[in-house]
């Protein structure tokens, strides 16, 4: 039951408790009702920081937020005002991302997709019907009430929505995620709700195979791409998929706004109302595999963003991205996993063409590896004034450098060293962390009470192709092989190669470690070697 709409103080009313997730403006945490006892994810907005144009926004995801009411959509039950914050009081929502949960199935199949697409379209219906264009349908707003096995899937994140009058077609200003956004935006002509069916396409052909439509590393031929329709249905993997699932993809995916079908009229299609009938039972573990390196580069691109973004760095490329971290459990904001764009967001740039916006792309392909390679492109102007090339060749060599020492720091089991060179909220993402976002040093701390210099007689390290990206004066990106030669206990020689990314920063005058990713390791040693008893 919807919790009437309070004048009071938001304290009156409710008891905060732990933070679940942090934006630029804002922060999500865990609320207590006092008459009731039932739990809320609070949204407390800073106002004080808003210009004139981010508090006409958050009025209207609120006002939006209220006329939606649906058990498919994360619920808007109270909204309080105060001097200095706003409160927008959500549902809580603990089943985490709806793709998580995917790969963590014993049992996926065509029919499960079908039945995923079909509580989204029903949330975007709900929308639809009531006047509302959400414009940013992504994987990392569908989230699930619930741990509960068969939870339902709640459309989340209003940020970005807009009213509409009937099927009016207006240019509403660009807005949304580079993959999933829809032709007639890239072309910016007058759009509407078909831009939502577009999204829905993407995702659904994501849930089949767990790869998107489209994609390539230059965003230029990215939305070349889109702007074409230029999509296929490539083998094997697309043979066992039945034609009705197809088909509905096709006339989701149709270029041409006029002609793409509705939410209602996808509703009703045989695929999803007819599903017993026609959608496949068959257990796709390809897609599951796939699925999980999907997820696993959306994670590595919002932690890399979210590390950037709490520097501050990317200010020097004049765009301000909204972007927050948690673990699904919260009311999410405009997040990357790609980067959410509003071109209210970019007034400071040379130009609205957003080719030319900040962008984080991990390379992946049809048939991902579990390699991630890291692009920043910014655009030239805001880098006129860095430093000469001598100058960023040296502090190239000092980030390789301060990488050799943590390295060595590891192999040593000093744990003290380790921690002077890392930041204390350092972030982690590796295999050992089961494919989730660790933060803090006890993960680590655990490895080198219990592993490292322990299971090992000698260890030596190896960095092959170091390649450091200098993001501004200080911060900057590094990657590279890291070969790991050692002596069991037995005295056995083992090699161990892993790729690796670090995000550096510096903060007075210190350089500090703040982001880890490592892919294509092996084995209960998070820092790049097995552990062999």
């Amino acid at each position: 039951m919807a919790v009437p709409i309070a004048c009071t103080r938001f304290s009156d009313n409710y008891d905060l408790k732990e933070e679940l997730g942090k934006g630029a403006f804002s922060v999500v945490r865990r609320c207590v009702q006092k008459s009731t006892g039932l739990e809320f994810a609070a949204k407390i907005i800073n106002t004080k920081k808003l210009s004139a144009r981010d508090f006409q926004k958050l009025e209207r995801e609120a006002r939006i937020c209220r006329k939606l009411q649906h058990p498919n959509i994360v619920r808007l039950h109270d909204s309080i005002q105060e001097e200095n914050f706003h409160y927008l009081v959500f549902d809580l929502v603990t089943g985490g991302e709806l793709f998580e949960d995917i790969v963590a199935r014993e049992f996926y199949s065509e029919a499960d997709a079908s039945h995923c697409i079909q509580q989204i379209l029903e949330s975007v219906n709900h929308c639809h019907q009531n006047g509302v264009v959400h414009r940013d349908l992504k994987p990392e707003n569908l989230l699930l009430a619930s741990k509960a096995k068969g939870a339902a899937v709640k459309l989340a994140d209003f940020g970005l929505a807009i009213e509409v009058q009937g099927e009016q077609q207006a240019w509403f200003g660009f807005a949304g995620t580079p993959g999933y956004l829809s032709p007639e935006v890239l072309k910016k002509e007058p759009y509407g709700k078909p831009v939502d069916i577009w999204a829905c396409g993407v995702i659904l052909y994501i849930l089949l195979v767990g790869y998107p439509p489209f994609w390539d590393e230059d965003q230029h031929r990215l939305y070349a791409q889109i702007k074409a329709g230029a999509y296929d249905y490539p083998s094997p993997e697309w043979d066992t998929v039945t034609p009705e699932a197809k088909n509905l993809i096709n006339q989701m995916l149709t270029v041409n706004p006029g002609k793409r079908i509705t939410a209602s009229e996808a509703l009703k299609h045989p695929w999803i109302c007819q599903r017993e009938r026609v959608a496949s039972v068959v257990h796709r573990q390809e897609t599951v595999d796939c699925l999980k390196k999907f997820n696993a580069r959306r994670k590595l691109k919002g932690a890399i963003l979210t590390t950037m973004l709490a520097t501050r760095n990317f200010s020097k490329c004049g765009r301000s991205i909204i972007v927050k971290k948690g673990d699904g459990s919260q009311v999410k904001e405009s997040t990357d996993s790609s980067t959410t764009l509003e071109d209210d967001d970019i007034k400071d740039l040379d130009s609205v063409d957003t080719e030319h916006w900040v962008e984080t792309t991990v390379g992946y392909n049809r048939f991902p590896t579990e390699e991630s390679e890291i692009r920043i492109v910014c655009p030239e102007k805001p880098y006129s004034q860095l430093s000469t090339n001598s100058q960023g060749s040296a502090r190239r060599q000092e980030i390789i450098k301060m990488t050799e020492q943590l390295i060595e720091a590891i192999n040593t089991g000093d744990f003290e060293a380790y921690t002077k060179i890392c930041d204390p909220h350092l972030t982690a993402f590796e295999p050992e962390a089961m494919g989730n976002l660790v933060e803090g040093m006890d993960f680590h701390k655990f490895y080198f009470d219990n592993v490292l210099g322990k299971n090992c007689k000698a260890v030596n390290t190896t960095i092959l192709n170091p390649h450091v990206h200098l993001l501004g004066e200080d911060a900057a990106c590094i990657a590279y092989v890291r070969l790991t030669q050692y002596m069991d206990k037995h005295g056995q020689a083992h090699t161990h190669q892993s790729e690796e990314s670090r995000v550096w920063h510096k903060r007075d005058n210190k350089w500090q470690n703040v982001h880890f990713h490592r892919s294509g390791g092996t084995g209960g040693a998070a820092f790049g070697f097995s552990s062999h008893k």
